[in-house]
Order: structure tokens, then sequence, then C-alpha cells
């Protein structure tokens, strides 16, 4: 498990437990709450989620003014944590969702394949994810994109794995890239790469599979970090509405966005000082 540069140490009266269990929480705010909580000096884009209507599936916008990303190697630090922060919470929030994610085997999704391939990695991994000197009151905070999707598992597992590949654009024993399609129907590693003038622009993704097999739910909760919100916008365009218009991603008829929320995770840094206020 890797901590992000906006997460902060979590309560020493839950991580002393295990201290190998890299617990740590980022903190999101989302954008009507900003002006509220921090200030009328806002992070240049934020803004709330922008919704995405396609021809035949829609990314949908849904409110949410705080995010609470908790992470630990051990689930019942996450609970003792989780616990603790909302009897701190008591009377001043409302949940609006609380999704516990896990890894699945060598970090797949419950669709079988490995996620997260393209993050960023070394060096490239701050230059992604974290806002710098264009925003330098922001600097080292970083623009947060969750979107709750529902998959149903029973008609994507009917699929051949060639259909299921060529969908993905990857293969799903090895992970191999399959070549990019230049025209027609592209897949959803296509659609998703955000390339320009100044090169490809990467996020920083942090997905987590979630279930309930007893009630026959299962999905992905994406979770995307980045320094420009408008690189996870322009990932949006193509997978919704299509490119060329009118060929969405095909993995939308086998993932469905049940939210879609926009939030700004200061650095560890300044969340700290906003205690001092």
């Amino acid at each position: 498990m890797q901590r992000w540069p906006t997460s902060a140490p979590s309560s020493p009266a839950v991580s002393f437990r295990d201290l190998g269990a890299s617990l740590a929480c980022t903190v999101g705010v989302g954008s009507a709450a900003w002006d509220r909580l921090i200030g009328s000096a806002r992070p240049t884009e934020l803004h709330p989620f922008r919704a995405v209507e396609g021809e035949k599936h829609t990314a949908i916008s849904t409110p949410g003014d705080l995010l609470f990303h908790i992470r630990s190697d051990r689930r019942d630090l996450c609970y003792e944590f989780e616990r603790q922060l909302l009897n701190s919470l008591a009377g001043a929030v409302t949940v609006a969702d609380e999704t516990v994610g896990f890894r699945y085997f060598d970090t797949r999704d419950l669709l079988g394949f490995v996620d997260g391939t393209a993050n960023p990695v070394g060096p490239s991994l701050p230059e992604a994810s974290l806002v710098g000197a264009e925003d330098e009151q922001f600097a080292g905070g970083a623009y947060v994109v969750v979107q709750k999707y529902q998959h149903p598992l029973e008609i994507w597992n009917a699929l051949t794995t060639e259909a299921q590949e060529a969908i993905m654009g990857r293969r799903k024993a090895d992970n191999t890239e399959l070549d990019d399609a230049v025209e027609g129907q592209k897949s959803h590693k296509t659609l998703t790469t955000i390339v320009d003038d100044a090169g490809e622009h990467d996020i920083l993704r942090d997905n987590m599979p979630f279930a309930s097999p007893g009630d026959g739910v299962y999905g992905t909760y994406f979770i995307g970090y980045c320094r420009y919100l408008w690189v996870i916008e322009r990932m949006l365009d193509p997978m919704f509405i299509g490119d060329p218009p009118g060929l969405h991603d095909r993995l939308l008829d086998f993932s469905t966005p049940v939210t879609g929320t926009v939030f700004f995770a200061p650095s560890a840094d300044l969340l700290a000082s906003l205690g001092d206020d």
C-alpha cells in the first residue's frame, strides 16, 4: 500500500497498535463546503462534478462536502479510526456514502483485470497528482474525483475472454497492452489516455473493489487524484460521449456510475494549519 503525499498520519490512538499497517487518511473538501470550512481563497479548478451525458450512459453528479479516504493494510484499524472520527463529528455531519473496499488478488478489479496499471511512479507521481506552482497557495494538494460504479457480473462473465480484452484494451492473464484502435470502436485504455501537444497527462488511481455477494452488489470505487482536474474531465467525455461521438466506452455497458463528486485534498501542512484557526 502506498501513502499519497496529501495523506496525514492517522490518530496515534489507533495507528500505534500496528505501525507497519500504514494507517493514513486523506481529507477532501467539496466545492459547496469550501468557502464555509476553509475560506474565500479557492483552488483554481475546484467546482462541482460536471455531469457528462452521452446517448446511452451518463456520468451523474452527486453532492458531497467531505471525503475521508481511509487506508490501511488492516481492516480493523480502518474501522476503529472511522469510529473515532465519526464520534468526534457527531451532530455535525450526515454520512451520505460509506464504501468498504478491499484488495483483490494481484490488484485486480472484480472484472478480473489488473487495475491502476497506468499509474505514474517515481518522480512522475507528484508531477501528475499534486498541484504545483501554477496555484501556489494550494501547492502540494490534489483534486480528487470519486465515482462509485456497479457491475452486473453475471452479464460480464458471460462474455468470452477475448471480448472482455477488446473492451479493456489489455490481456486478462498477463496485463499486456493491446494495440490501440485508430478508428471505429476504441478500448477503455485508449479512450482514457489523454495526449496533447504537451505530451501524455497522467492521474493517480487508487480504485478499490467493493462487494456484497449476499445482496448481489459488485463494483469498483474509482478514486482519481490529479494535479489538474481537467485531465479527468477530459477522460470522461470520450468514455460517455464517445470518440467519435456515439461510440462510447463499451465498459460502461457493464459498469454503471451511481455517484460522481469532486473534492480538493489540501496538503497535510495546510490541513494541519486549519486547526490553529
